[in-house]
């Protein structure tokens, strides 16, 4: 869908473009949030954990996700709900990730938008699923959406 279509059906799909999540995304996070867990911030610490090394934050992870979706920021609204998340695989530092997402449901919120249910998943490179959720955001219609001005 890349963003650009007139008007959402159910069954309609995204690929969103890639994404490598860095040392400094997690860094920058940590500092943003306040969760410095050594997971994420001490190599040393992390190198003697199952993951083996640092980890990114599953609420980055979370955050890159809704963030890459390619949708036309004129027609998004809110952001509604967030629900059903579950963490499969670690992401770690120079994973390159992915979102492939699915509108499973469509239904009038009022004369102007519509409510989208988005099932989810992130992928890394590998092609393993990292995370699983449901979105609901608020859609104007493309009747509603102003054109911009010249």
């Amino acid at each position: 869908m890349n963003g650009g279509f007139d008007e959402p059906v159910e069954g309609a799909t995204i690929v969103s473009p890639g994404r490598t999540v860095t040392e400094t995304d997690i860094v920058l996070f940590a500092g943003l949030t306040g969760d410095f867990n050594p997971q994420h911030t001490d190599a040393v610490w992390a190198a003697e954990t199952p993951f083996g090394q640092r980890i990114a934050h599953g609420l980055l992870v979370v955050s890159y996700a809704v963030g890459l979706m390619p949708l036309d920021a004129r027609r998004v609204v809110a952001l509604r709900r967030l629900d059903k998340v579950v963490f499969k695989r670690p992401v770690r530092i120079g994973d390159t990730i992915r979102v492939e997402a699915r509108i499973s449901r469509l239904r009038p919120a009022d004369a102007t938008a519509d409510t989208l249910k988005w099932d989810l998943k992130v992928i890394r490179g590998d092609d393993q699923t990292v995370l699983t959720a449901k979105i609901d955001l608020l859609w104007r219609r493309a009747s509603a959406v102003a054109e911009p001005v010249s």
